[in-house]
């Protein structure tokens, strides 16, 4: 069993949390959890970089003529930058939406090892009514995310405002991070997406700097293989050191 620790706050503490989850990684009653989402990612971030190698060197050789292949030098590191942010867009959303069903029974697994009693009926047992329960605050989620993207989105075709534009989509990329790695532990406990949301603005500034460290890790090569399953623990250490101060009070 994980011994609880001082329970911190503050925009950094998410960072921390995230921390917590990469360090955990290691720990062998989790190994059986997290073979499945490694993989994942293991095999979508090979498959997407492979990719992007081969069809970018091809381009350069129909584009660039032999003469002037001296610039390939230039253009490659050009190169990497832009697979890395592709890489941050894409590769989170599709190995998340093909993992998800195995971030559940990991949340569960580090909620049973803190000490934290789960909502009856865990990822194994869950029918009927509490998967479309499940299935439905997903929805609303995606819904929320959607919503708040698109005008994000028409803002950095505006003159002027898409000069803010940047700094937005990183606020909310950082917000809907958290938000979406948050859920794990809070359905595992009964609380659909609308009860998430409030529980995600009463301590804005963790969820905040939890989501800003999801993206910084995500945008480093190698790393990113292991940050969203890190992000599940980090967000189930903190949603059940909240419960245990709370029932302490």
């Amino acid at each position: 069993m994980i011994q609880p620790v001082k329970f911190i706050t503050g925009p950094f503490a998410g960072a921390i949390f995230l921390l917590r989850g990469l360090s955990m990684l290691r720990r062998k009653e989790l190994r059986l959890f997290l073979f499945g989402p490694l993989f994942i990612n293991l095999a979508l971030y090979s498959l997407a970089a492979w990719l992007g190698v081969h069809y970018f060197a091809m381009a350069l050789d129909w584009l660039i003529p032999s003469s002037l292949h001296w610039l390939n030098w230039l253009l490659w590191p050009i190169f990497a930058l832009l697979l890395t942010g592709f890489a941050f867009f894409t590769f989170t959303l599709v190995a998340n939406l093909i993992a998800s069903p195995l971030y559940g029974p990991l949340s569960e697994k580090v909620l049973q090892l803190v000490g934290v009693e789960i909502n009856p009926g865990g990822a194994g047992e869950r029918i009927g009514s509490t998967i479309v329960a499940d299935l439905a605050s997903g929805l609303r989620r995606l819904r929320y995310f959607a919503l708040r993207a698109l005008p994000l989105l028409l803002a950095t075709a505006i003159p002027g405002v898409n000069l803010i534009a940047g700094f937005l989509w990183i606020l909310f990329g950082a917000w809907s991070l958290s938000l979406e790695y948050m859920a794990y532990p809070l359905e595992a406990q009964g609380m659909r997406f609308p009860e998430q949301r409030e529980l995600a603005k009463s301590s804005r500034m963790v969820a905040l700097g939890f989501g800003a460290a999801i993206m910084f890790g995500l945008g480093i090569p190698v790393l990113n293989i292991f940050i969203p399953p890190a992000a599940v623990i980090g967000a189930t250490l903190y949603i059940a050191q909240r419960s245990q101060k709370q029932v302490e009070q």
